[in-house]
Formats: structure tokens, sequence, C-alpha cells
């Protein structure tokens, strides 16, 4: 059997940054035109770490290279260069031999990688519509269960039984 291109997002799928760094964002009261400066000045280290794993994500990592049905890499958007570098760290601690793929927040995820066919697990509904735009296969990462028009999944390992 062939194997399937799988793309995991990192934000809001293996950890949930996005709960902290919105607050921190608000507390902060952060005005449009320094939201830029924010997120590349922003202490990454202190969301980028194991306090933050979603159900058990790091082992469903696992799970889903161990039954060989998919040719893996994390796909994440950055706003900063150390940004990627902590998310690249934080990875490495557990997986030695994955494809990391950081990717500028100003350019869409599709322009990365040939989306065709390709299936992408992303928490946010935008990514999702333009892979599917350009022939790839979206997958909602949502605890609740709120599809937004996609095939939904709460937990990592459950793509396994999908394909």
């Amino acid at each position: 059997m062939e194997r399937k291109n799988l793309y995991i997002d990192f934000d809001g799928v293996i950890l949930d940054t996005i709960t902290p760094l919105y607050r921190d964002y608000e507390d902060q009261k952060v005005t449009p035109d320094k939201r830029i400066e924010f997120y590349e000045n922003y202490p990454w280290e202190t969301i980028i770490n194991d306090d933050y794993i979603i159900n058990d994500g790091i082992n469903d990592i696992d799970k889903i290279i161990e039954s060989d049905k998919f040719n893996l890499a994390i796909l994440t958007h950055v706003n900063s260069l150390n940004e990627a570098v902590l998310k690249i760290k934080y990875l490495r601690k557990y997986f030695k031999d994955i494809t990391i793929i950081p990717v500028p927040k100003a350019i869409s995820k599709t322009k990365m990688i040939h989306t065709k066919d390709a299936i992408l697990i992303d928490d946010y509904a935008g990514n999702l519509r333009e892979w599917k735009e350009e022939g790839g296969i979206g997958i909602r990462f949502n605890q609740k269960g709120n599809a937004k028009g996609f095939q939904v999944i709460k937990d990592l390992r459950e793509v396994i039984d999908m394909f």
C-alpha cells in the first residue's frame, strides 16, 4: 500500500500555544500596528514546552509513525526565527527523524509543499480551506468536535484508521 503524505500543524494541534499567546496579547493590550512586533518578540520558550501538550499528542505522533501508513511531516506557521528554532528543538527531543517545515506566517502552507492528495491536520479552518482548494485533504483538529465543514478528530491517532 502506498503511504500518504501527512502534514500535522503544531500550534493548537500538538501544543496549545494559542490560548496563552492570545491571553498575553489581550493582557498587553497590543494594538494592531504592534501585532507583528509582539509576535516577533514573544518569549516563545514559555509556551513551547510539555506543559502545553494536547491530548497526548506526542505519543499519538509515535503511533502514527509506527502505523507506517504515512510520510509524516510537521508543517507549522512561525512568526519569528526564534519561534522556529524553539519548535524544532522541542520536536527533536521526541523525534530524531521527522521532517519539520517552518512556514513564515505571511505565506500559505499550500505554497511550501505539494498539496495534491496530501493530508493536513490543522485546527484552523482557513488553512484547511486553502489546502482543499489546492487538491489536498483537510482534517480539522478540534477538541469539541466542531468540524466547520471538514472531517474532524479530537486525537491525532484517529487519523490512522481514516486511511
